[in-house]
């Protein structure tokens, strides 16, 4: 891809991260990877207190054996990291998987959800390396974009598409954060989500008609969501479960993300610590009745 978007994407890969989360992309980078990239809540309120989220892309395929064909159904590949005084989690993938779902040639959404968000590219390998993780960015860009378009208003503002688009995501994924995260995204870009999305329209090949502020897209043609929503739960799901035995500290980082989302803090027992599969239910049940007991309260 080039053009105006790409420019305006690499632009943001290229900005200046703070130097503590260069340097722990550096120690995370591994022989063998392309890129890392940080994106998510840190990024976007430049609190470091919290889990840095990052993607390392890797030049090489998924791992041979029965973990990489587990890999190559169910990716990323996640591991909680401490360095510090900093927090990260770290996702890793091939960049050509890393690329296909970006470009919307799978069912998943979480690629190109998350990467139509501003990201920053923290480290990379070599020139070659760095375009391509742009180029996969900048597709990922694109595909939100034409499901904004389907998803949206016949006409509206650039914001009405976005704030369509990401609740429909959270929806379909299987998190703990309810769909009124989307108004937060949305509200931390404003105008750059108002500059890109003509922009990402016009490489996606979506026709759109212009109204003062209104973007009226046409709708023919749009990629449908019906089989990514349906797709998006049990994904997620089964993600999970495979974190629940290829994630060292997975219980830790689970009861950090549901207090920071949803104010209820879940004691990570002995158990709940060494056996997070089994633990998940009970936990899971535990935050449904603090979640009652706190409507019920008022609070």
């Amino acid at each position: 891809m080039s053009g105006a978007l790409q420019a305006r994407i690499e632009a943001e890969l290229a900005s200046p991260a703070p130097e503590a989360v260069r340097a722990l992309a550096e120690a995370l980078a591994q022989p063998g990877d392309a890129a890392v990239l940080y994106y998510g809540s840190t990024l976007r309120t430049g609190d470091l207190s919290g889990i840095l989220d990052f993607y390392r892309l890797t030049k090489g395929p998924h791992r041979r054996g029965p973990r990489g064909w587990v890999e190559r159904l169910l990716w990323p590949e996640v591991s909680y990291h401490e360095v510090g005084d900093l927090k990260a989690k770290v996702a890793t993938l091939p960049l050509a998987t890393f690329r296909r779902a970006a470009e919307g040639r799978t069912l998943d959404t979480t690629i190109w959800a998350r990467f139509v968000q501003p990201c920053q590219r923290v480290w990379s390998a070599e020139a070659a390396s760095a375009e391509a993780a742009a180029q996969a960015v900048t597709a990922a860009v694109v595909t939100a974009s034409r499901f904004a378009a389907a998803l949206g208003p016949a006409k509206g503002p650039a914001l009405a598409f976005w704030g369509a688009l990401f609740r429909k995501t959270y929806a379909a994924e299987f998190r703990v954060e309810t769909t009124d995260r989307a108004d937060t995204v949305v509200g931390h870009g404003e105008g750059r989500y108002a500059e890109i999305l003509p922009l990402a329209w016009a490489v996606g090949g979506v026709a759109f008609t212009v109204d003062g502020q209104d973007l009226a897209p046409r709708k023919a043609g749009l990629p449908g969501w019906t089989l990514p929503s349906l797709a998006g739960k049990p994904l997620n799901v089964l993600r999970i479960l495979k974190a629940a035995f290829t994630f060292d500290g997975a219980a830790r980082y689970a009861a950090y993300k549901i207090a920071r989302h949803t104010g209820v803090e879940i004691e990570v027992t002995p158990f709940r610590e060494r056996h997070p599969f089994l633990a998940a239910p009970g936990a899971w049940l535990e935050l449904r009745r603090r979640q009652r007991e706190l409507a019920a309260a008022g609070k």
